[in-house]
């Protein structure tokens, strides 16, 4: 079976995320969305929830998985033997980082190959950045997430 990795720190996982993912699973068996642990970030939601709520998004899915990974990519990579590493594009600002990740990756571990997919036009404005600000100042972020990225970002505020 042909394993991918979709990384990314997905804070919070939006449509345009979920849109990648089910569009992967079309070229891959199975589609680890791997979930990045950064101590140097702030996250808005940890690791844990994180991994929670991309599992409540995707239950409608097979051959989906979540996991937690910090330290270089290619190296879980290489420990789960995955054969490609899924990255999404918004928009032509996204592939200079992107293509310079690639090469990179590539240098790194040459037996994973990275596929870019691009977002659906309607996501193509959708990230996680302009979600948290949206939620910040208490709009309305139901445009952008699935319902249980929404509703814990409500109780989120609830919190706060």
């Amino acid at each position: 079976m042909a394993l991918a990795l979709y990384p990314g720190t997905f804070d919070p996982f939006t449509y345009g995320h979920l849109d990648i993912l089910e569009r992967a699973l079309r070229l891959f068996d199975e589609v680890e969305v791997t979930v990045a642990v950064n101590a140097g970030k702030a996250p808005l939601f940890s690791a844990e929830e994180r991994c929670e709520l991309i599992r409540a998004c995707a239950d409608h899915l097979g051959g989906v998985r979540v996991a937690t990974f910090e330290g270089l990519l290619v190296d879980h990579a290489r420990q789960t033997g995955a054969a490609a590493l899924v990255r999404g594009l918004r928009q032509v600002s996204d592939f200079d980082y992107e293509f310079r990740m690639a090469f990179a990756n590539r240098k790194l571990y040459p037996d994973v190959e990275t596929v870019f997919l691009m977002t659906s036009e309607e996501y193509a404005l959708i990230s996680a950045s302009i979600v948290r600000d949206v939620h910040r100042w208490q709009g309305d972020v139901s445009l952008f997430v699935p319902p249980p990225v929404e509703r814990a970002l409500r109780e989120k505020r609830m919190v706060e």
